[in-house]
């Protein structure tokens, strides 16, 4: 994995440095955590979800592509991003698909239910969201934990590399963030 890291280290440079080949090689190179990934956010989605997991790793490529100079400095930074983009289209997707139904039928699903969050396979990401976005008001590093341990599906080792602290805070931080929201979900 080391060889890996490091080339796709490299190759971020180059891409930042205006090398549209390094660009196409790290997504060979982390294609299939792309998709892990993707597998991981709509396992948690509805059954029947119009968007399949390949559709949503390329349209998270689309937009990322889109930034003419990436700030992505390494692996975890690239996967952390590429969650983040992920979360933002399954939110757009969802917010999209509730204005065409205008409420008929819809439900909403107490994000505290929600909040083991692994667990729970049919939340409601607009009302996540919302909360998610309190959060980073509050404390913009817990809300960082979450997007990348539930959204990234970052191990607590990634996300400490990622975020630049030991695993023991983000342990912390994690299981500060999930009792938050089960509140603020309470309430909603």
């Amino acid at each position: 994995m080391r060889n890996t890291q490091a080339g796709v280290t490299e190759l971020l440079t180059r891409w930042r440095d205006g090398d549209n080949e390094a660009q196409q090689l790290i997504v060979a190179l982390v294609y299939d955590e792309l998709r892990g990934l993707a597998q991981g956010y709509l396992n948690q989605e509805r059954r029947g979800h119009t968007l399949q997991p390949t559709a949503l790793v390329h349209e998270a490529y689309m937009r990322l592509v889109g930034e003419k100079t990436p700030g992505i400095s390494n692996r975890a930074h690239l996967l952390g991003v590429a969650a983040r983009l992920m979360r933002q289209i399954l939110v757009n997707h969802a917010v999209a698909r509730k204005a065409n139904r205008r409420g008929k039928g819809w439900k909403r699903i107490p994000i505290g239910a929600a909040v083991d969050l692994l667990e729970e396979r049919a939340i409601d990401l607009v009302v996540f969201d919302d909360a998610l976005t309190r959060l980073a008001q509050l404390d913009a590093r817990q809300a960082q934990v979450v997007e990348l341990r539930f959204f990234g599906g970052m191990t607590i080792d990634e996300t400490a590399e990622k975020l630049g602290v030991s695993p023991r805070t983000v342990v912390a931080e994690w299981t500060m963030a999930k009792a938050w929201l089960r509140k603020e979900m309470a309430v909603a």
